[in-house]
């Protein structure tokens, strides 16, 4: 059997890699082959190329990178042809992915999305091209196994990968509380938000003057970008994220999926996004959910429907949405200062910080199911097999009405 499997972004490789393993502990022989990183190659997939080192948002730097994509996408369609496989498996990066979907369907090659596209949170118009180009989705959550259910599509819910592993362990509160800033995995991520976390940091630094100061990396191309941004005033540790997780007292990140790290983690977060102005004017015309935080939006029954569209961005940053679990700043002027205030909350009364970690404990038990990537594979191999993907989902327990 052969699996075409295709990531292209550093937290898709993680999750193609699991992906990969599980396929190959069921089913010792099957070849996978695709597009991806480091993490998908040493799970013992063959790459045509990584895709990793081109991950890119918003329509103006994936143009600058049409031609790369082009390429790439040629590539895997010789390999559809040459080695056809028995299905294709696309994770997350929808811009590509959709070629990648379209040139598969047209050689009669099963295409499966696992951990799809938000579109019931963006461009929900996009159902269509979904229903049209895919053959399954494996869901990483509850809400959008529902939604993708309710428009027509089929869909497995699997749970999401970055809880296949076990809750990390706190380590023990040091006597100096560590705030950890994440500042994204993209190069234009970082150019855009690390000056807001770092200005943050110095704020709460300014007000309570233990605070051990910790900017976790990616990578060491990061952390050497970082150190010529960040001077000496803080840590740059590349690599070992979550490891810096189970100390932190608190947290500043980018907004991403590194959230549910976050939330698994028990660790208090303020949630920050940069754009420009024009941007903010136009997701407001696309989005299609209360917040921009996975976290936030496992914490409510109702974290899908329309936002007010507005035709000017906001001057100044208004104040966090009290009901979001972990405040968020998708803003356009400098949100420091409002951050600053947050973590500065929780670092100078315990009795705060403790609440927040209960509602966190409260939502994580509620969508915490080891096995995604076994179940993930178990549906991709029916699939192959041209049977239905009949996987048993995670089962659901309660936890978001109690945060």
């Amino acid at each position: 059997m052969r699996v075409f499997v295709s990531a292209g972004e550093p937290s898709g490789d993680h999750h193609a890699a699991c992906l990969v393993r599980a396929l190959r502990e069921r089913h010792p022989d099957v070849e996978c082959i695709g597009l991806g990183g480091p993490g998908l190659a040493a799970a013992g997939a063959t790459l045509l190329a990584d895709m990793t080192a081109l991950a890119v948002m918003w329509f103006g730097r994936a143009l600058l990178n049409l031609p790369r994509f082009v390429e790439l996408a040629r590539r895997a369609e010789r390999s559809f042809i040459d080695r056809r496989p028995d299905v294709v498996v696309v994770v997350d990066f929808p811009g590509f992915h959709w070629w990648l979907a379209w040139r598969a369907k047209r050689h009669g090659i099963p295409v499966v999305f696992y951990c799809p596209p938000q579109i019931w949170a963006w461009g929900s118009w996009r159902v269509g091209k979904l229903r049209r180009l895919v053959d399954h989705v494996l869901a990483a959550l509850p809400f959008e196994h529902d939604w993708f259910t309710a428009h027509g599509v089929r869909s497995t819910l699997v749970g999401h990968p970055f809880f296949d592993a076990p809750p990390p362990r706190r380590a023990p509160d040091g006597a100096v509380p560590l705030l950890l800033l994440l500042p994204g995995s993209r190069r234009q991520e970082i150019d855009a938000n690390l000056g807001s976390l770092l200005e943050a940091a110095r704020k709460v630094r300014g007000r309570i003057a233990a605070v051990r100061v910790v900017v976790g990396a990616l990578h060491e191309r990061h952390a050497a970008l970082i150190a010529a941004r960040a001077g000496t005033d803080v840590e740059i540790v590349a690599g070992r994220s979550r490891e810096l997780m189970t100390e932190a007292a608190a947290a500043i990140a980018v907004s991403g999926s590194v959230s549910l790290e976050l939330l698994s983690a028990r660790v208090p977060t303020v949630i920050v996004y940069r754009i420009s102005r024009l941007a903010y004017v136009v997701q407001s015309f696309f989005r299609h959910a209360r917040w921009i935080t996975l976290v936030n939006l496992l914490a409510v029954d109702d974290p899908i429907g329309p936002v007010r569209p507005v035709w000017r961005a906001p001057v100044g940053v208004p104040a966090a949405d009290p009901a979001a679990l972990f405040p968020e700043y998708l803003a356009v002027d400098d949100p420091a200062p409002r951050v600053a205030d947050h973590v500065v909350g929780w670092l100078a009364d315990p009795a705060a910080r403790l609440r927040t970690v209960e509602r966190l404990d409260a939502v994580a038990r509620g969508v915490e199911r080891p096995g995604s990537a076994a179940r993930a594979a178990d549906a991709v191999l029916a699939i192959a097999r041209g049977t239905t993907a009949a996987v048993p989902p995670p089962a659901r327990r309660s936890g978001r009405r109690a945060a």
